[in-house]
């Protein structure tokens, strides 16, 4: 009776392990669909950090 409770539990996880994915891809492409819209991608609005940052003691 163990083993159907445990394949029970293993069929629920691989569910939800599913659906986490499936949104996850839906996710990826309604961001890919608003980046082409709006025309700017995520790598323009990022700029790389170069040197030190300065430090402030008054802060």
């Amino acid at each position: 009776m163990t083993t159907t409770f445990q394949k029970r539990q293993k069929e629920m996880k691989r569910m939800e392990k599913r659906k986490m994915k499936e949104e996850k891809r839906v996710q990826r492409k309604l961001d890919k669909t608003a980046e082409k819209e709006s025309g700017v991608s995520t790598e323009e609005i990022l700029e790389p950090l170069t040197g030190p940052i300065p430090y402030d003691p008054e802060q």
